[in-house]
């Protein structure tokens, strides 16, 4: 019941519930015991023994990367989590957990989806692209390469989910403005560059030629 989960949250989060992630929801409504405020997860094997998990999603088909992948997950299995922990790609990082920051951004059927609040069973049977698709067994994308050329990375943990926007960007609008291209890039947080890195680099990127997205043959 609403008025049970609103109890249940964080005071700031109370407001506007419909915003936490699914997962989190679910994790509430199994039992009446409130969880520890940490926007609960199903840890990763290799991090801690799962919890029970009642509802399991047989045998979901997802295409990662042009390879297909079936599993048996935890309904409350994330899209974020699956990739990392079940499929070994980590270049999707986990910055805020409440899709707000982008270092979970990853390609849904050419659409920018942020993995940390999407259930891995309900993207089944789309096509995923990560940082890692970009230039499997291959020279780096043109996105890529800009991003080396012209600063637009320091730490890195941002980069993966930057570039992945900016190829979802040029494949939509090819020759974007500078004020389009902040407004599209917005949604990618970086502590460390300035912006200016960015904003250049998907600049350059724009200005070289880029393989073109497959056809949509569905």
């Amino acid at each position: 019941a609403p008025d049970r989960l609103r109890q249940m949250l964080p005071v700031a989060f109370r407001h506007n519930y419909r915003s936490l992630p699914i997962a989190f929801i679910l994790s509430l409504s199994q039992d009446d015991t409130p969880p520890v405020y940490n926007i609960a997860r199903f840890p990763p094997p290799a991090v801690a023994a799962a919890p029970p998990c009642r509802y399991y999603v047989d045998m979901i088909k997802l295409k990662v990367n042009g390879t297909e992948h079936q599993a048996d997950i935890p309904a409350p299995r994330l899209l974020l989590d699956f990739l990392r922990y079940d499929l070994g790609l980590t270049g999707a990082k986990e910055g805020c957990g409440v899709g707000v920051c982008g270092a979970c951004t990853v390609l849904v059927d050419g659409e920018l989806y942020a993995s940390c609040i999407t259930l891995a069973a309900a993207v089944a049977g789309a096509e995923i692209t990560t940082i890692e698709g970009l230039a499997a067994n291959g020279p780096l994308h043109p996105v890529q390469q800009a991003f080396i050329d012209h600063g637009g990375f320091q730490c890195g943990i941002c980069t993966p989910g930057q570039i992945i926007a900016a190829k979802a960007l040029l494949d939509f609008n090819p020759n974007p403005t500078e004020a389009e291209i902040k407004e599209w890039m917005m949604g990618n947080l970086c502590r460390c560059t300035g912006y200016y890195g960015i904003i250049n680099s998907v600049a350059a990127a724009a200005r070289t030629p880029q393989p073109r997205p497959p056809a949509d043959t569905r």
